[in-house]
């Protein structure tokens, strides 16, 4: 097809962002899972030959159609150009994040009896939540124009399901097919999926990738363990901080800085007050974490340089001299120096010396600290010394420094 790369394009999108799509080449004949198999659970057949059958075969050339069905789910679904019957069919997703108490609402909009909550609860937790799709929409509008050659060539079509069903679910209670769902199998299927991704994103250091994935986070993908909804999300904070730390940890960074930005997060998740703190501070875990990766991974070097560089971090104001540190490791100072000059690129003494004023720098602009007390903070008790190699790196002494990038800080 001569449009297969633009299409091939699109999909990876859809994929980035975990949402499914299908091709069909009969409309009329495919099984009951276009919708993760809800309406097959609800028994509700007749809403699925209507929705997923009757209204895609009334489909025209040419022409996008943007699905919005009575569960808030959004499809997407068009003809292929030169296959008159072949549909790709995309979804779903949501435009809604759906919360516990909005999901008690639409249960009984539904009609659906309160013993399916958790599988209704699994079902919208493992469905993508877009509540701006403008990107992959303004994408398929990109793809469009090439199916159709031109942007008057097609037409996009906005979709409202009617309400089609008349009897509440029939559903028996406890009974084995509850228990046993085809929803809480793909509910897990995905998690543990998302969450594979997520940590591989972590462990690379992709921030980028990593927050994407965090945008299409349900909160009902909060799986329930406790009664308490507030516990219940501190609990699960405290998993992803350690998966994500572990993420970290294969991408080969030191436990010394994982360790105390853990620490940081477990506090902060003890201080969460209400479930609105939840995204914002698994943003900040995934933003930490691949800082680490990207600033302290240390992949790239020998475990003695690893050793080394760790020790450095560790305490600027120790005795961080080629002799001292080579004792410290069991090794000569003349191979110490060749090799840290090898993997590093300058040598010991330069790296150290532009550790102590970076550190000095960050001091000198976010605190109060005379300069004398900066200076035995990053390990030099001799002030002018200190004033000396700072201008060397920084053109300017610690006091004109100080001026030139002040920073209010509360005295």
């Amino acid at each position: 097809m001569e449009y297969d790369r633009e299409l091939t394009f699109y999909l990876n999108i859809l994929k980035k962002l975990n949402v499914k799509y299908y091709f069909l080449s009969d409309i009329s004949f495919h099984d009951e899972s276009l919708d993760l198999g809800i309406r097959h659970f609800l028994n509700r057949p007749e809403e699925y030959f209507y929705t997923f059958k009757e209204l895609p075969m009334k489909s025209q050339p040419n022409t996008i159609y943007k699905l919005t069905d009575q569960y808030l789910c959004n499809y997407i679904y068009f003809i292929l150009p030169d296959k008159k019957n072949t549909f790709l069919f995309i979804g779903p997703y949501l435009k809604t994040q759906i919360t516990h108490n909005h999901l008690l609402q639409e249960l009984e909009r539904l009609r659906i009896p309160p013993h399916l909550y958790s599988q209704m609860e699994d079902y919208y937790g493992m469905i993508p939540v877009f509540q701006d799709d403008r990107v992959f929409m303004f994408s398929l509008n990109a793809m469009a124009e090439t199916l159709w050659r031109g942007s008057d060539s097609f037409a996009l079509i906005v979709v409202q399901e009617d309400t089609v069903f008349t009897n509440p679910a029939d559903v028996e209670e406890n009974s084995p097919t509850v228990q046993d769902t085809l929803i809480s199998m793909e509910y897990l299927e995905q998690r543990y999926q998302v969450e594979n991704q997520l940590l591989r994103a972590v462990s690379l250091g992709q921030t980028h990738k990593a927050l994407q994935m965090l945008t299409s986070f349900s909160e009902l993908a909060l799986k329930k363990r406790v009664s308490d909804p507030l516990r219940n999300a501190k609990n699960y904070c405290i998993i992803i901080n350690t998966l994500l730390r572990k993420a970290a940890e294969n991408g080969a960074v030191h436990p010394l800085y994982l360790d105390k930005v853990s620490s940081e997060f477990a506090k902060k998740i003890e201080l969460m007050t209400d479930l609105s703190s939840v995204i914002p501070l698994m943003t900040d875990f995934i933003t930490a974490y691949c800082r680490l990766v990207k600033k302290h991974s240390y992949d790239k070097y020998s475990r003695t340089i690893q050793k080394i560089l760790v020790s450095v971090d560790a305490d600027l104001t120790g005795d961080l001299s080629l002799h001292s540190l080579a004792k410290l490791h069991a090794m000569s100072p003349g191979y110490l120096s060749t090799l840290f000059k090898k993997e590093i690129g300058k040598t010991l003494t330069d790296y150290v010396n532009e550790r102590r004023m970076k550190h000095g720098a960050q001091l000198l602009t976010t605190t109060n600290l005379q300069v004398q007390t900066i200076a035995q903070y990053c390990g030099i008790s001799d002030v002018n010394y200190f004033s000396k190699t700072f201008k060397r790196y920084y053109e300017h002494t610690p006091t004109e420094y100080r001026k030139l990038n002040h920073v209010s800080v509360i005295k």
